[in-house]
């Protein structure tokens, strides 16, 4: 059992200790939470110790994973220190808000020797694997194309100032709370991205960083992608595949938080749609326990460092073309 602290009892940090609660492999032992009427609180519930300085947890030498669900500004900054104070790091997405932080972290941590986990966990979804399989199985043929939806309205309403609804911690609208989960699966199954254009609106939510965005991308090997983000729409997500030889689309009937199911349908030229159901899995407990595996040599992060820094060199330039109205090169 690896003794793990946790920065940040937000929504997620809540959600994360849910989930450690039901792991095998890790255990949580230490938090860290500036609000700490509320955490004191959490704390005694689970049965962890909490304070609001960042240097107890680093400072306790039974705590070996520390996990970061704080602001996404933070992110850069707190990997350094919680790197160089020879702890492995698991950091909320997005892992920075430009490449270069990006490149910075994962520097840090290689020098450190510390190992680097981000919180990308539809990956671990059964049915992206399955359509990510039919991918390199070339059952779909030449892909096409590929399109993606997440979106939902647990956020929609932030109070005004709260750090997700601002440019500086959460540019392009849902862009860092869905979307770069979508971009995520893009280059895990296509590969690199060559150029994005996209585009933000604010029609409801009363928020500097807006409520809706999609981007449009062409991949370094031809093919094309599209990515829709929405913030105060009730739940859906879709992600659809479409190649010469047939398409594929997985639909989910709930958010990752709540499980449900997904309903996968492939259709292969010449035939009609055909569709079965998967029962989700608990994907934020199996990205975390496999970040575990990778630190104790029993398996390989399923998250390269270089898919990482492409993710985030992706959302650098998803936030400057929605400035600019312009094509971006990533």
């Amino acid at each position: 059992m690896l003794k793990v602290g946790l920065v940040g009892l937000g929504w997620w940090g809540k959600h994360i200790i849910r989930t450690i609660n039901g792991s095998s492999k890790l255990t949580l032992v230490r938090a860290v939470e500036v609000n700490l009427p509320e955490g004191n609180n959490i704390a005694a519930e689970h049965g962890i110790s909490v304070s609001s300085n960042f240097d107890d947890l680093l400072n306790d030498d039974e705590v070996q994973v520390v996990i970061l669900a704080t602001p996404h500004s933070l992110h850069e900054k707190q990997i350094a220190r919680v790197a160089s104070a020879g702890k492995h790091v698991f950091c909320e997405k997005p892992l920075g808000l430009t490449k270069k932080s990006a490149e910075r972290s994962v520097a840090r941590c290689d020098r450190a020797n510390v190992m680097l986990g981000v919180g990308h966990e539809r990956r671990f979804e059964p049915a992206l694997q399955e359509i990510k399989k039919m991918v390199q199985t070339n059952r779909l043929g030449t892909i096409m194309q590929v399109e993606a939806n997440f979106s939902h309205d647990i956020l929609a309403k932030m109070p005004k100032g709260d750090w997700r609804t601002t440019n500086e911690n959460a540019p392009a609208a849902g862009m860092t709370a869905m979307g770069i989960h979508l971009s995520d699966a893009f280059i895990w199954m296509f590969g690199e991205i060559d150029e994005v254009f996209a585009q933000t609106a604010q029609r409801v939510a009363e928020q500097e960083n807006g409520d809706v965005v999609m981007a449009q991308v062409r991949f370094k090997s031809g093919a094309l992608g599209y990515l829709n983000a929405t913030m105060v729409t009730p739940h859906f997500m879709r992600f659809q595949v479409f190649g010469s030889e047939g398409w594929v689309e997985a639909r989910d009937s709930a958010h990752p938080e709540y499980g449900g199911v997904t309903t996968l349908t492939f259709c292969k030229k010449g035939d009609i749609p055909k569709s079965c159901t998967m029962a989700t899995s608990n994907t934020v407990l199996d990205n975390l326990e496999n970040f575990a595996d990778a630190i104790t040599g029993q398996d390989k992060y399923i998250h390269t460092q270089e898919e990482m820094i492409e993710n985030i060199a992706l959302l650098e330039a998803v936030t400057q073309s929605a400035v600019s109205g312009k094509l971006i090169k990533v």
